[in-house]
């Protein structure tokens, strides 16, 4: 008998995730993918998982669910979360078992927006355009292009048990809801559109996470940002992190689910090792900005991905034969 878990309670936006769906942005598709993707990497590893096998991605509130089938899964949960395993509490970063017939459920997000659950060989779904990653408002992938519902089942691929020992909760630095520093931003393309006073107060100034943020994009709200150039330019291409400043001066944060054109100016890019940071961010979450050169946004990359490499190794060096 295939196992499979049997959705008790959706949560308030769970969706399979994976890398993401690339190479499709010149026909509108953007990626979509993990919004966290280093929490989503270390779920996968916990498990033994390929690192691109799809998990599912909760939204403040997790689901409930339960283990059908003959077999026992392995699985992990990572973000800062609270969740019970048949109504005992259990920690997120370890590798975890069900039972058949056993509930799991994730209760909320402790900080950050977003959680992650993996387990051992993934979800049996088929891709869509190379990925399993869903785009709701496409109703690309997933199950069934969409969100989790009430009484979804969820196929999971079998896969060889083994025993991976404790390694433990990572270090903060790789737990990026966690993070309070600001967003690091490189300037532009469109910073010519602002004048220095402007682009002073958009550094100095606080904004605050609206409730109109969404996987597409995170609308702020703060003290408005003056163009100086007008407010449209011809429409070119939007990348994961652009900072767009429409008419009303209250800044547009793109994020993986974008449109892949706009034509608002965007008067800065969040830097690469920053985006899962941001990918945590929640409606009434406050944010404040900094630049760095294109040379620092590199070396912060680097920096961030040989720690996430380094503790992946360690997980999969931890991993037995069962």
């Amino acid at each position: 008998m295939i196992n499979g878990f049997e959705v008790l309670s959706p949560g308030l936006y769970t969706t399979l995730q994976d890398l993401g769906r690339f190479g499709f942005e010149d026909c509108g598709v953007p990626p979509s993918g993990a919004m966290d993707e280093m929490s989503f990497a270390i779920a996968n590893a916990l498990v033994g998982n390929d690192p691109a096998t799809g998990a599912l991605e909760f939204t403040l509130t997790g689901a409930t669910l339960r283990l059908t089938g003959s077999q026992p899964c392995s699985f992990a949960v990572t973000g800062d979360v609270a969740m019970t395993l048949d109504g005992v509490a259990v920690a997120p970063y370890r590798r975890l078992t069900l039972l058949p017939g056993n509930q799991l459920r994730i209760t909320r997000t402790l900080s950050g927006a977003r959680g992650y659950l993996a387990v051992a060989g993934g979800f049996d779904v088929k891709p869509v355009m190379g990925s399993v990653s869903t785009l709701m408002r496409a109703g690309l992938g997933g199950f069934n292009g969409r969100q989790l519902q009430k009484g979804d089942w969820l196929p999971l691929t079998p896969a060889p048990h083994r025993t991976i020992l404790d390694t433990g909760e990572p270090e903060q630095r790789l737990m990026p809801q966690r993070e309070r520093r600001p967003i690091r931003v490189i300037a532009g393309p469109q910073d010519d559109h602002f004048d220095a006073q402007a682009l002073r107060e958009f550094l100095s100034n606080e904004y605050r996470v609206s409730e109109q943020s969404d996987r597409m994009g995170y609308r702020l709200s703060g003290p408005p940002i003056a163009h100086s150039k007008g407010f449209n330019i011809v429409s070119d291409a939007i990348s994961r992190g652009s900072i767009q400043i429409p008419g009303n001066g209250q800044p547009i944060v793109a994020m993986n689910d974008r449109q892949t054109t706009g034509g608002y100016p965007k008067i800065a890019t969040v830097v690469r090792a920053d985006l899962a940071r941001l990918g945590q961010a929640k409606p009434g979450d406050r944010l404040r900005f900094e630049t760095v050169s294109v040379d620092k946004a590199e070396l912060l990359w680097a920096g961030r991905q040989a720690l996430l490499d380094a503790w992946l190794n360690k997980v999969r060096l931890a991993a037995q034969p069962a």
